[in-house]
């Protein structure tokens, strides 16, 4: 293995573990949503699963109105979902609807930063490599990161911002060609080309095969892929300069 100058992370799946939600979530539910619309205990309100429900259905139409356009590969935007889903999120302040959008989330998974993944990225900050990110993601997730990294010596500062991919963002997300060419445009500005650079992702059809395509290095992140972030660290640590 040659020695990356960048290294991309995916988000959930490679940089977070992503588990089950937690036991009483339909309670805490219930709760925010007293609290934040209606401030009476008795009140009676929609559920975890029906709201999930209502999303569902309103991803799919936006999805096919998206593809209809010509968007291969669309991302919605959250906040506008939910509001939909629930009327009464439009009322409120743009800070409080994230708030809001963020307590949701973590009713409906708990995170943690996947085992090893500090290590190999703090060997890597050492080595001279740069850091940078590639998500399907949502603007709650910048959250959901922060929240991983705190108390590892990492943050969101560690990687590079001109060298960050958010779906939210720009519309678009993987596996569209359009996700990796726009790294690739990055990376050029900084004098790289793909091969210089490592994709680090658990999933084939999201990560490593449209990386491979856009000529990109890649290390799957499974059991039956490439191997852990600690096989990633000792692999980085005897790697030969590019």
């Amino acid at each position: 293995m040659k020695r990356p100058r960048v290294i991309f992370c995916d988000v959930y799946g490679t940089l977070l573990d992503v588990l089950p939600p937690p036991a009483e979530a339909e309670g805490q539910w219930q709760e925010l949503l007293q609290a934040t619309f209606f401030g009476e205990p008795n009140e009676r309100t929609v559920s975890l699963e029906e709201v999930a429900a209502q999303c569902e259905r309103i991803v799919q139409r936006e999805h096919e109105l998206a593809r209809d356009a010509g968007i291969r590969n669309p991302e919605v935007d959250w906040t506008a979902v939910m509001s939909r889903a629930l009327p009464a999120l439009a009322s409120l302040p743009a800070a409080e609807q994230a708030d809001f959008l963020f307590a949701h989330m973590q009713l409906r998974h708990t995170l943690r930063l996947m085992p090893g993944a500090s290590e190999c990225l703090h060997a890597a900050q050492q080595a001279g490599i740069l850091l940078g990110l590639v998500s399907n993601a949502q603007a709650y997730t910048l959250r959901e990161l922060d929240a991983a990294l705190a108390g590892t010596g990492l943050s969101r500062e560690a990687f590079d911002q001109e060298l960050m991919f958010w779906s939210f963002v720009e519309g678009f997300g993987k596996p569209d060609p359009g996700v990796f060419k726009f790294l690739t445009e990055r990376l050029a500005e900084r004098g790289f080309v793909p091969g210089e650079a490592l994709v680090v992702g658990d999933r084939l059809d999201n990560d490593i095969v449209p990386a491979k395509a856009e000529g990109f290095a890649t290390w799957w992140l499974a059991g039956s892929g490439d191997g852990d972030w600690a096989e990633l660290r000792r692999k980085l640590e005897t790697a030969s300069l590019v």
